[in-house]
């Protein structure tokens, strides 16, 4: 069963939309883990509202802290399986999801819906963020074979077994996809992405901190990068081959 990981931050606004979204495009059985880090938030009452309907709606408290911690607790509550991280703020395109589980039967541990590949699209966000995100993902993928040209994008679907045996080491935030994705890289897990569409948020409030977190980005890439170096001299374990699927 796919298990959809969802962070919250007062998103009450956003949240019924969401769910509007999940209903159209995702193929059931499914079950959705809306993660909160406190009772305060604005999206508990709305969300509490629409499961009376809905048994795959789910509330989580956050185990930890911020966007690292709602994941990891996502994670672990989801167990096994195929896990797909999702935003609340709408900026993600369910309409991939049945292409991304396809991946997923065929053998594929994380498939990476990709903007930046043939036929993606990012629609809207700072300039400075898009910028920095397309010369990550295009460099790694140059330079070191990475098998996504999108390093950054959160919207990706995961095994859990596997992202819990990985661990999650990441201490800001939302820098927890390139490092899920470099280690699965270095291990050479078998990884795809697809063409999708991001749109910047239009209601509620970003998390998102560039100056904060861009340090923690680049430990990431560098990481990435040295598997990717080092697969090619044939050095260390990146030696083993991490088979990619491009759009």
């Amino acid at each position: 069963m796919l298990n959809l990981i969802v962070p919250v931050y007062n998103e009450a606004e956003n949240f019924p939309r969401l769910v509007r979204e999940v209903e159209r495009h995702v193929p059931p059985p499914f079950t959705l883990h809306a993660v909160y880090d406190s009772e305060a938030d604005t999206t508990l009452p709305v969300a509490r509202g629409l499961m009376a309907a809905r048994p795959w709606l789910r509330l989580a408290r956050n185990r930890g802290t911020g966007v690292v911690g709602a994941l990891r607790t996502g994670f672990e509550v989801a167990g096994t399986g195929p896990a797909l991280v999702v935003m609340a703020d709408l900026s993600d395109d369910l309409s991939v999801v049945p292409r991304l589980l396809d991946l997923y039967r065929e053998g594929f541990r994380v498939v990476c819906p990709s903007r930046y590949c043939p036929g993606g699209r990012q629609v809207g966000g700072p300039r400075l963020k898009k910028a920095l995100s397309r010369l990550a993902g295009a460099s790694l993928h140059l330079l070191a074979g990475f098998p996504t040209r999108d390093a950054t994008n959160n919207f990706r679907l995961y095994d859990a077994a596997l992202v819990n045996a990985l661990g999650i080491e990441s201490r800001g935030g939302f820098e927890v996809a390139l490092e899920l994705t470099a280690k699965a890289f270095r291990r050479g897990v078998r990884i795809a992405e697809v063409p999708t569409t991001w749109r910047d948020r239009t209601a509620g409030e970003s998390r998102f901190r560039l100056r904060n977190w861009l340090p923690r980005y680049a430990y990431w890439y560098g990481y990435a990068l040295l598997a990717g170096l080092g697969r090619r001299a044939g050095l260390g374990p990146g030696r083993k081959l991490a088979e990619g699927r491009p759009c």
